[in-house]
């Protein structure tokens, strides 16, 4: 018997695969931190370690996205995060580098590859925006037990921990996908084959260019405030305040779909995005950079539910939805092994004026599905 997105269970199910799926936006900071103080690798190798994971997440959404609709999709969801289950429960058992960059690299393709299926599957519900809001809010629910819970139990029991966490929140999406994943009818073969129009690219390289700013900077959060001696427990704390803080933007974009035009949304997000960038890494004093660290996420968070929700509507055969993962990940692979060797190389003040250039390019390729857009889509929906 098939389950609908809009069903209780299939919206719980997609939720759950979306969290899991997402789980870097997330854990950054706590994923660098940990290889960098329990496994003791610099900031450039620990950031290159979980690159390997998020580029394996890239490839394996630019190769599922094109293929959506002739893709097995519950199989590819529950098959996916099972094996990215079974790596991540490998990954705590070795402590070596070759390892744990193997390791996260096949983590990254099955996650990428269920990952997609997951976004597509949103994208051909009957409200994408919504459907998306929804799940970007049980992201920020989890967040909140992820905060409270995984850096304390990282600190009392070693780095392993969190690779057993990770492996427990894959399993789960597993089993869920297993139990029933959601079906959508996939459209016409015409509209399947039609080439996807040059706003969508642009708002594509748009989301990719915040998602790369995110990382660069969310990434190095922690070791930013312990580096600058504000630390480990007041960092904890800002972390977990984070996680309250995102329980807001994807809910509150929700109740806005119909209210706000979601390319000025994006041309306003990016240069905004950008600014506390230079304020989390610039800052001398823990006040400003708490502020600015801890609503940071929630910028890319509200833009990406309005984008999601534009994208579905230039292209309704869902193929640019299934690439969610490679144009938030793609950054994401970027963000964390550049962020590190810029900081070792240029310090927090290379870093900051990197955020600024992004920033700026993503503004760009907003303005840009602003003048490619319908105007009929550019609209609040």
């Amino acid at each position: 018997m098939h389950t609908s997105p809009e069903a209780g269970r299939g919206r719980a199910t997609l939720m759950l695969c979306h969290f899991a799926g997402m789980v870097d936006l997330v854990a950054l900071p706590v994923w660098v931190g940990t290889l960098a103080q329990h496994y003791r690798f610099d900031l450039e190798h620990a950031g290159m370690i979980v690159t390997a994971f998020l580029l394996g997440a890239v490839g394996a959404s630019l190769v599922a996205a094109p293929l959506y609709h002739r893709l097995p999709r519950a199989a590819c969801a529950s098959g996916g995060y099972s094996v990215a289950a079974l790596a991540f429960l490998a990954a705590a058992g070795v402590s070596g580098f070759g390892a744990l960059v193997l390791l996260h690299l096949v983590a990254g393709i099955a996650t990428g590859t269920a990952l997609s299926v997951t976004h597509g599957t949103i994208g051909r519900s009957a409200n994408p925006h919504r459907l998306f809001a929804m799940a970007g809010t049980a992201l920020g629910i989890g967040a909140v037990i992820f905060y409270a819970a995984v850096p304390p139990a990282v600190a009392a029991h070693g780095g392993p921990t969190l690779f057993l966490v990770f492996t427990g929140l894959m399993g789960a999406a597993a089993l869920a996908c297993a139990a029933g994943f959601p079906h959508v009818a996939t459209g016409h073969r015409a509209q399947a084959a039609a080439p996807l129009p040059h706003a969508a690219w642009c708002a594509i390289l748009g989301v990719a260019c915040m998602a790369l700013n995110q990382a660069l900077t969310f990434s190095m959060l922690d070791r930013i405030g312990v580096l600058r001696g504000f630390g480990q427990d007041k960092v904890n704390g800002l972390l977990v305040v984070c996680g309250l803080v995102n329980l807001l933007p994807a809910a509150i974009a929700g109740l806005l779909q119909r209210r706000l035009n979601p390319v000025r949304v994006a041309i306003f997000a990016a240069p905004l995005q950008a600014a506390l960038a230079l304020v989390v890494t610039l800052s001398a004093g823990f006040l400003p950079y708490a502020l600015a660290g801890a609503v940071y996420p929630a910028v890319l968070i509200f833009t990406h539910t309005f984008l999601f929700g534009l994208i579905a509507r230039l292209d309704p055969s869902g193929r640019a939805l299934a690439s969610t993962p490679a144009m938030m990940m793609t950054g994401s692979a970027i963000g964390p092994a550049l962020a590190g060797s810029v900081a070792m190389r240029a310090g927090f003040g290379g870093q900051a004026l990197l955020a600024v250039l992004v920033g700026a390019a993503a503004t760009l390729c907003f303005a840009l599905v602003a003048r490619r857009a319908h105007p009929s889509l550019k609209e609040a929906t």
